[in-house]
């Protein structure tokens, strides 16, 4: 039975907006022909573009590979004992676990509400209020996409860092230094080839793509699993485990801060760590009954993500030589060094396979989650070239936007080039903008709509306005640490450059809020449906 296409009525002509993007804002299909996740998006005046074919899996896997604890721990445990020493790692990572769980279900609790693709964009709109949302929106927009983006490019080089540390192991004739134009030269192609083929497997079907999210999660438990069985018969058949004493008290100052802050320096990699676990709701528009399943997918994600990092953090730190040892090693990937002292030479080779196939699956999956982030800002006008950013294809899918990641990522990488400090300045900003987004939506939900969806199915209840408070204040914290140098004292090449790096995104998003016109922005709109269904509910 068809419904009666009636004239927007007065409220929606005042809050419709100008933007052709969104011609469909006021549109009145047939509510028999769309289940609930349907109809939801529409009433917030949005219609369905994306396939809607994922379930709780697909939502939990696509913020659990694109963590990758376990690939996150090995590849920045080298910088992260080096701050405080073993006994500041393994207490920062709990207290960090702590934290995420809280901060994730705060996110969950939003995303319950609000399960709308680009997520923490809309978020943070949407808990600015009506005075501030639009500016919450802006800024968040360009924090996330290229904290996202970035993190696709890091990834890359990461996996090439694996795989270039087989010319230390085997000795050959090259040089790994990465001041050395010729290294950079080759790291850059591995990295730009591993994007590739990381960024290709985002073209796959949506049906095909649920393939993908099984291997990847089946890889990362692989990894565990080698991990703590393998390696400790490995290491009591060769150098020998390091005792309980030097685990859990020993400490140790590599960055040459002050004491104190060279133990709260441990949580520089801890927090890298455990952040991206909104990833669930960036797919959220693909996904059935989505205000239940990506609110639940990124809570068990954090999760999970933090209970196999823990295990794997203390085995580490029994398993890996002395720290003076450890700082020695000069492969790029100081860990491949290690699984070659340890495993022999074969046993090394198939554990760094799996290494590198789990960071190029982490970029797959974390390539799935940008793409829908971008698309979903461009489809609310916030970027440049947004219409054709935010077409999809026959298949459901938004091609132009996996082509705009890809080609940023690529543009990314091409700073390997210019010098060894370009490329890392660049992805050390990667963490600091989702922190950061993170810490403005529990500011904006706290302050300034405290009493806005407190009915959303997956609630918190009584513990949602402590937990936000919690969360804010957590990931200021997190973002002090971040924004701070990690070696003392500071020069040119220890300089840290996510401040400047940070700051610079924000004017970019300032100055897309200034000049672009307000009727022509999208969420402003979407804020006025979302107010008129909570006035509604209450």
């Amino acid at each position: 039975m068809s419904a009666t296409k009636q004239r927007p009525s007065a409220a929606d002509r005042d809050i419709a907006p100008s933007n052709a993007l969104q011609s469909d804002f006021n549109a009145n299909d047939d509510g028999d022909s769309m289940d609930a996740d349907e109809r939801y998006l529409r009433a917030l005046g949005y219609k369905q573009s994306l396939h809607r074919q994922w379930k709780f899996f697909e939502s939990f896997a696509a913020s659990f590979a694109a963590l990758y604890s376990v690939g996150g721990i090995r590849t920045t445990f080298t910088i992260g004992v080096g701050a405080g020493g073993p006994a500041a790692y393994w207490s920062s990572y709990v207290i960090t676990c702590v934290f995420v769980f809280i901060t994730a279900a705060v996110l969950a609790e939003v995303c319950s509400a609000l399960p709308a693709a680009g997520s923490i964009y809309f978020w943070a709109a949407e808990s600015g209020g009506r005075r501030y949302g639009r500016l919450f929106g802006f800024i968040v927009a360009w924090w996330s996409t290229t904290a996202w983006t970035t993190f696709v490019a890091s990834n890359c080089q990461a996996a090439a860092n694996f795989l270039l540390s087989e010319i230390t192991v085997f000795g050959l004739n090259f040089p790994t230094d990465p001041t050395d134009i010729r290294f950079r030269a080759v790291q850059w192609i591995v990295s730009e080839a591993i994007l590739f083929l990381a960024i290709g497997m985002n073209y796959m079907d949506p049906k095909t793509y649920k393939t993908i999210f099984r291997v990847a999660v089946g890889i990362i438990l692989l990894d565990f699993v080698l991990n703590m069985v393998w390696l400790p018969i490995a290491v009591s058949r060769s150098y020998g485990f390091q005792d309980a004493k030097y685990v859990f008290t020993q400490t140790f100052n590599e960055t040459g801060a002050p004491p104190v802050w060279n133990w709260m320096l441990s949580f520089y990699v801890t927090a890298g760590i455990l952040v991206g676990f909104e990833a669930s709701g960036h797919i959220s528009e693909e996904t059935q009954n989505a205000s239940v399943v990506a609110a639940r997918g990124i809570w068990w994600s954090a999760v999970a993500s933090a209970l196999i990092g823990f295990p794997l953090v203390i085995l580490f730190l029994f398993c890996l030589p002395n720290l003076d040892t450890l700082y020695s090693l000069g492969a790029p990937q100081p860990f491949v060094e290690i699984y070659a002292l340890t495993l022999g030479q074969g046993g090394h080779v198939f554990m760094n396979v799996i290494c590198i196939i789990g960071l190029i699956f982490n970029t797959t999956v974390a390539g799935v989650a940008s793409s829908r982030l971008i698309w979903a800002v461009a489809r609310d006008g916030v970027l440049p070239f947004s219409g054709w950013i935010s077409q999809v294809s026959a298949k459901k899918e938004p091609r132009n936007a996996i082509i705009v990641m890809h080609v940023v990522a690529s543009l990314l990488l091409c700073t390997i080039l210019a010098s060894p400090v370009a490329f890392t300045s660049l992805v050390s900003a990667a963490g600091v903008p989702t922190i950061t987004a993170y810490a403005l939506i529990a500011f904006g939900r706290f302050f300034l709509t405290p009493r806005k969806f407190q009915h959303s199915p997956w609630s918190l209840g009584k513990w949602s306005r402590p937990f936000t408070f919690i969360a804010l204040v957590w990931n200021l914290y997190l973002a002090a640490v971040l924004f701070s140098p990690l070696y003392f004292p500071v020069t040119g090449s220890t300089f840290n450059y996510s401040p400047v790096i940070f700051a610079a995104i924000t004017l970019f998003g300032l100055l897309t809020y200034w000049l672009t016109p307000e009727e022509q922005w999208l969420p402003a709109a979407r804020l006025g449906k979302v107010h008129q269904l909570e006035a509604e509910y209450e």
